[in-house]
């Protein structure tokens, strides 16, 4: 992607704002999803390599590729163009908007391709689920199933299990959500509610040969939550995911038939989901090709040679996005004061995903709320910038990626009559920076690896 995309007002204006533009633009090249692919899976001739695996195709009769995710259809397009005339078929689900004219004229006609909802599931996920299901559920062991994974997995791939309708699944997403409920939590849940979660997928492919390409959207990479695993054992159990309603006292706003199944599973009235050393699990291998940390020391590499002082902090950065803004601006404050933890000119890179708890009725996205958060500190911390980014081009249910503050930020804002408190207040950070002309609006770019947060002080 073209750094030009990233430039907002405040960088526009800043001698360093070109570099961290590139510095964005090396971070998302680096975790491109067909590129990842391509390091990954090799063919020659009837030898296809999957990392440091070899699989000999004359054993399989069959070449599957199913996906789901916001990466899943350059993923797709790249297997595709590899596996060439041994590809039988396939199906993949992508978010609205994440597939381009070049994919699909990779993928048509022998992968079908279909676009759902995201973050909330929708009936679109469901039917692509069912469709993943009915060409699973018919392997054989002589069948080769390549599943790309990749984050927005969890949303766009459903098949609610019994009892439990799109309508229960939806309300639920909306309440965890809106609760700061984790992503871990979010999806300790979904492996409960759908059959091809938490390795449901794997299981309804067995006995085929199953190999799983990850894209990593999840702090540390735990293959059981990236798109809530479903080529993985999930390691949690019926009382986790009622569990987690009981901690964030939402019980009473979830579905009746939820809770249902939660306590019918507590009681063992309802088989678990696999678990580690499932028979059905057998024949599967997972491999992650792409993460936070990955895109992370792309960014690195290029300040370093622009000159900056480099240091990643962190590539599991979680909590409230308000909070951990505040946090990186003391950081940046303390650079501009002692120059520690690094000397200036300081690059401070780190990763991760935090959570927004809804306060108010404002628009935003949580790398939004980190950056406004952050505003009124870095006003005391001369030669500051802070850039929050999400890495997939959508930060919550806005255009922007995230956005940018510098010292200068609360001033600008207050001569345009703008109050970064009350803002914050109301979870209203995208008006906020739109007014500012500081949103990050590169558009979709098909990864997705969770959000960087870069601090910069010269």
């Amino acid at each position: 992607m073209n750094a030009d995309a990233f430039l907002t007002a405040t960088l526009r204006s800043l001698p360093h704002g070109g570099a961290v533009a590139r510095m964005l633009a090396a971070a998302v090249a680096a975790v491109e999803p067909g590129a990842a692919v391509r390091r990954f899976l090799q063919r020659d001739g009837e030898r296809l390599r999957v990392g440091d695996t070899v699989y000999d195709l004359s054993r399989f009769d069959r070449c599957w590729i199913v996906g789901a995710g916001k990466a899943s259809a350059p993923m797709a397009a790249a297997a595709a163009s590899i596996l060439g005339e041994r590809l039988t078929g396939g199906i993949i689900v992508v978010k609205d908007g994440h597939v381009t004219p070049d994919n699909l004229a990779v993928l048509q006609p022998r992968i079908e391709v279909i676009e759902a909802g995201h973050p909330i599931p929708d009936a679109r996920g469901v039917a692509a689920g069912e469709r993943i299901a009915d060409l699973l559920c018919h392997a054989t062991e002589r069948d080769l199933v390549l599943a790309l994974i990749s984050g927005g997995g969890s949303a766009l791939l459903t098949r609610p299990a019994p009892g439990i309708t799109l309508d229960d699944l939806q309300r639920l997403t909306g309440v965890l959500l809106a609760c700061g409920a984790s992503i871990n939590e979010i999806n300790t849940l979904r492996r409960h509610l759908d059959t091809l979660k938490g390795g449901g997928l794997a299981r309804l492919a067995a006995p085929a040969a199953v190999v799983a390409l990850i894209l990593s959207d999840v702090v540390g990479d735990p293959l059981d939550v990236i798109a809530s695993g479903p080529t993985v054992a999930d390691p949690t159990t019926f009382a986790d995911a009622l569990g987690v309603l009981e901690r964030y006292g939402v019980t009473h706003q979830t579905p009746a038939a939820i809770l249902d199944r939660l306590r019918r599973g507590t009681r063992g009235e309802i088989a678990e989901t696999p678990k580690p050393g499932d028979p059905a699990l057998a024949r599967v291998y997972n491999l992650i090709i792409g993460s936070n940390r990955m895109a992370a020391e792309a960014a690195l590499a290029v300040a370093r040679d622009e000159g900056f002082n480099t240091l990643l902090l962190t590539t599991f950065l979680q909590g409230e996005a308000r909070d951990v803004g505040r946090v990186l601006a003391a950081v940046a404050r303390e650079m501009t004061v002692s120059n520690h933890p690094i000397r200036r000119p300081a690059c401070v890179i780190a990763g991760g995903e935090t959570t927004v708890t809804l306060r108010g009725d404002g628009r935003g996205g949580r790398n939004q709320e980190l950056a406004l958060a952050a505003a009124a500190d870095l006003a005391h911390a001369p030669g500051a910038l802070l850039v929050a980014l999400a890495t997939d081009g959508g930060d919550g249910p806005t255009d922007a990626a995230g956005a940018v503050v510098s010292d200068t930020t609360i001033r600008r804002a207050a001569a345009l009559g703008l109050d970064a408190a009350a803002a914050l207040a109301r979870n209203d950070s995208y008006p906020f920076f739109a007014a500012l002309d500081d949103l990050l609006r590169p558009g979709p770019t098909q990864t997705n690896v969770n959000d960087l947060a870069i601090v910069v002080v010269v």
